[in-house]
C-alpha cells in the first residue's frame, strides 16, 4: 500500500435524504423516511453520530420537500426541555441537548428534481469544496461490535494511509446482485488488508453478467473529481443519474477501493431489514434483551407453516 506524506481526511460528509420513502407507505406520507426510529433514534441520527465518530465537522443534508422535521431534531427545542427541567428528568434532557451539534456545522440544500443517488450527491458540491468527503445513506445502518469502531471511522482510518475513493462493499447472494451497485474486482492487497482494487463498477447487474458478489453498501469516501462527471447528469440504471457510474468512469484516472468492514449491516429502506435492525438492536441492550427474548420464543413456538402467527 503506498503512503502518502500530505494525508489528508474527509471532514465532510454529504448525507441525501431527499428520497420519498414510497415503500413505508403511509408511514411516510407526511414523515420523512429517515425520521423512522430504530429502537429510540432516527435513522438519520444513526448516520450523523458516524460521521462524528469518524471525525467529521461538516454535515451536508441533501433534502427535499416536506423534510424539515429533520432540521428540527437537531435543533433546540426550548418546549420541551423547560418541560423535562421543571420533572427533574436529567437524563432525557441531557439526551436531546446532545442532539445539536456545534453551530454551523449542518448544512442543508435541495434537490429540486428525483434524478437520482449520484444528482443528489452533485447537489453538495458547492458545499463541500476542494476535499475528500464522505456519503453516508441512512436507509442502510451497520452496527459495529463493541469495541469496534463504526464503519466510516474504518474507512476514514484507511483513506488516510490511502489516499484514493473507495467504497464499502459486502459479499450478497448471486442472485441478490440485481439490488446493488457490484464491483469488479482487479487483485486483491496482499499484505493483510481489507482491502479490493476495482477495475470497474457495474450498476444493478443481472445475476448472470455480476462480475463478483462483491456489492457496494451506502459507505463512500470520494474526491471533488466525481463532481465533473456527475455534471453531465448521464441517466443510467432505472433512467437515474448513478454515483456508480460517474466513480466507473474514474477509474482509468485513480485507483478506487471496496472496502471490507467490520460490522452488520442492515438494510432499513426494506420493511423487512427495517425490523431486523429494531430487532437486533433491541436485544443488544440488558434489559429490553430480558423482556424480548421470551415473548420471541413464545411467538415462535406458536408459529407453523400452516397456522401462521
Amino acid at each position: 500500500m503506498k503512503i502518502v506524506k500530505n494525508r489528508m481526511r474527509p471532514r465532510t460528509a454529504v448525507i441525501p435524504v431527499a428520497g420519498l420513502g414510497t415503500r413505508f407507505l403511509p408511514a411516510t406520507k407526511a414523515m420523512p423516511k429517515e425520521m423512522l426510529t430504530v429502537v429510540d433514534k432516527p435513522l438519520v441520527q444513526y448516520a450523523l453520530e458516524e460521521a462524528q465518530a469518524a471525525g467529521i465537522e461538516r454535515i451536508v443534508f441533501v433534502t427535499g420537500r416536506g423534510k424539515e422535521m429533520l432540521a428540527d431534531h437537531f435543533d433546540y427545542t426550548p418546549e420541551l426541555e423547560g418541560a423535562l427541567r421543571a420533572r427533574n428528568r436529567e437524563e432525557p434532557l441531557q439526551q436531546i441537548r446532545a442532539l445539536v451539534p456545534t453551530p454551523g456545522c449542518l448544512f442543508f440544500t435541495r434537490q429540486n428534481e428525483p434524478l437520482g443517488l449520484g444528482h443528489a450527491v452533485w447537489c453538495a458540491r458547492h458545499l463541500v469544496g476542494d476535499r475528500p468527503f464522505a456519503v453516508i445513506l441512512p436507509d442502510d445502518l451497520v452496527w459495529s461490535e463493541p469495541g469496534t469502531p463504526p464503519v466510516m471511522q474504518q474507512m476514514c482510518e484507511q483513506f488516510e494511509q490511502l489516499q484514493n475513493p473507495m467504497v464499502a462493499i459486502m459479499t450478497v447472494s448471486q442472485q441478490e446482485t440485481s439490488k446493488y451497485g457490484i464491483l469488479d474486482p482487479a487483485e486483491v492487497e496482499s499484505d493483510g488488508s481489507r482491502l479490493v482494487r476495482a477495475k470497474g463498477l457495474v450498476e444493478k447487474p443481472s445475476p448472470q453478467h455480476a462480475p463478483s458478489r462483491m456489492a457496494i453498501i451506502g459507505r463512500y469516501i470520494l474526491t471533488p473529481d466525481i463532481f465533473e462527471l456527475l455534471g453531465q447528469k448521464r441517466a443510467g440504471a432505472g433512467g437515474e443519474v448513478q454515483l456508480t457510474d460517474a466513480m466507473a468512469h474514474l477509474i482509468p484516472r485513480q485507483p478506487l477501493y471496496g472496502f471490507r468492514f467490520q460490522g452488520t449491516r442492515f438494510d432499513c429502506g426494506d420493511k423487512v431489514g427495517f425490523q431486523m435492525a429494531n430487532l437486533a438492536l433491541a436485544l443488544e441492550q440488558q434489559e429490553m434483551r430480558e423482556r424480548l427474548l421470551p415473548f420471541i420464543n413464545e411467538q415462535l413456538s406458536r408459529w407453523t407453516p400452516d397456522h401462521p402467527i
